[in-house]
């Protein structure tokens, strides 16, 4: 039972073009702290991300906070091995980076690198793109996908309060 209901969400999720979990903030609480956070980031995600890729391929980047302090986050790939990578959001240089270890992030960072292994566009092309596509809007996550067997990238947005998640395709 448990089973045919997980496929039937993932399903309405594909239907509705809902972006996966890890792609959002999960609740009110969590989005107005990295809202009220997100006036400290000095760098764009675009920016982080592209920093990032001194440590591998990027695979997806977001804002967080962690800790209760706002954080730069991005998921690379080099070979078969994965890194979180964190930027230092005030100034755009990699802070530190530590491989993924926990099962969790482990099993995103793999789906993540399936569709980048399909795209042909950056993640940082998407962002930019989708933060010109929607004026006043400042991009907060960068998560890949595939749907119907393209690669598309889910670009969250947020301008004060204001949420939105826009697709790119990255083919």
């Amino acid at each position: 039972m448990r089973g045919t209901t997980m496929a039937l969400v993932s399903l309405a999720m594909v239907i509705f073009s809902v972006p996966p979990a890890w792609a959002q903030p999960h609740d009110a609480k969590e989005r107005g702290e990295l809202a009220k956070a997100m006036k400290d980031g000095k760098v764009s995600l675009a920016r982080g991300v592209t920093a990032s890729a001194k440590e591998g391929t990027p695979i997806s980047g977001k804002y967080e906070v962690e800790d209760g302090k706002l954080q730069l986050s991005v998921y690379t790939m080099k070979g078969d091995k994965f890194s979180e990578v964190i930027v230092d959001h005030k100034t755009g240089k990699v802070a530190k980076a530590e491989p993924i270890t926990k099962a969790d992030d482990l099993k995103d960072a793999k789906a993540q690198s399936q569709a980048m292994a399909k795209a042909k566009r950056s993640l940082a092309a998407a962002t930019t793109d989708a933060v010109k596509t929607n004026a006043g809007y400042r991009a907060i996550r960068v998560m890949p996908a595939m749907k119907d067997d393209h690669p598309i990238a889910d670009v969250t947005l947020l301008k004060g309060t204001e949420w939105k998640t826009v697709t790119e395709k990255l083919d």
